[in-house]
């Protein structure tokens, strides 16, 4: 019998993956000489560990993985989806100070986009809602600068051509026009950056405001703008379930990189 394949990892992505901290810190962490491995101070984020062989120590302490935490978050417009701006901008985790567990945001929205965003340290469960092979959806509640018409809000439904290619059909429902403007929802299962934006505005229009109001089965309800509050076992338990239970497939297109301490592939709709 043909001895077990070790599993290694580098020591950045061990420490990141107990949900004690981002990758980037992680990494400034090690290189500070915080972390050992083996009763070896280690400073190079990319030193391999098998964790069944390997005793790795932060602080004195053995490492043990943080216990999963899921965060709804009601986020306001004009708060940056990063845990640092460098123009002292307001981000999610000012929202967030009397949560003493670290978390990063599964996916984004834009300083512009108010609605739900969830947080966690479960970087598995963080892949299952961004990845579009799962097919998660998210809905939005849009406020278009011009009246659109049915032929406009079908061609949504269909699928648009965008610069990184072509858009899943969306789910759409006019909600009322007022004067020269139209209110519709929408729901799609990508996280193209900015990909509401630009599918109106490839229908000769502009967003003059856009709301999440629900990821999957999870909707805003009685939460208030600008606070948050634990995700309930249910409501993890049947994001988990969205989708298909193969392993993911590589995605494709265009994919928004990571900011600050965000995780997930999703973009800014």
């Amino acid at each position: 019998m043909a001895p077990a394949q070790r599993v290694l990892k580098t020591l950045d992505r061990v420490l990141s993956k107990a949900g004690i901290c981002s990758r980037t810190e992680a990494r400034e962490w090690i290189v500070r000489g915080r972390v050992k491995v083996n009763a070896k101070t280690i400073r190079d984020p990319e030193h391999w560990v098998d964790l069944d062989h390997d005793a790795v120590v932060l602080d004195g302490k053995p490492l043990q993985a943080e216990k999963k935490i899921y965060v709804l978050l009601y986020k306001p417009k004009g708060f940056l989806t990063t845990y640092k701006d460098p123009e002292g901008r307001p981000t999610v985790y000012d929202l967030l100070q009397k949560l003493d567990q670290w978390v990063f945001p599964v996916g984004r929205l834009d300083q512009d986009t108010s609605g739900l965003l969830i947080l966690t340290n479960d970087t598995a469960f963080a892949e299952h809602i961004t990845n579009p092979e799962f097919h998660v959806q998210k809905t939005y509640l849009v406020k278009a600068s011009t009246l659109l018409s049915d032929e406009q809000l079908g061609s949504l439904r269909d699928g648009l051509e965008l610069k990184d290619g072509l858009t899943r059909p969306a789910k759409v429902k006019r909600i009322r026009d007022s004067e020269s403007k139209t209110f519709f929802e929408i729901t799609i299962t990508e996280g193209r950056n900015r990909q509401v934006r630009r599918m109106v505005e490839a229908l000769d229009s502009q967003v003059l405001k856009l709301v999440r109001v629900s990821i999957g089965t999870v909707r805003i309800e009685r939460l208030q703008i600008g606070h948050w509050r634990l995700m309930t076992h249910e409501e993890v338990r049947a994001l988990r379930k969205i989708g298909s239970k193969a392993a993911p497939k590589p995605t494709s297109g265009v994919q928004a990189g990571r900011a600050g301490r965000g995780h997930g592939r999703e973009g800014h709709p």
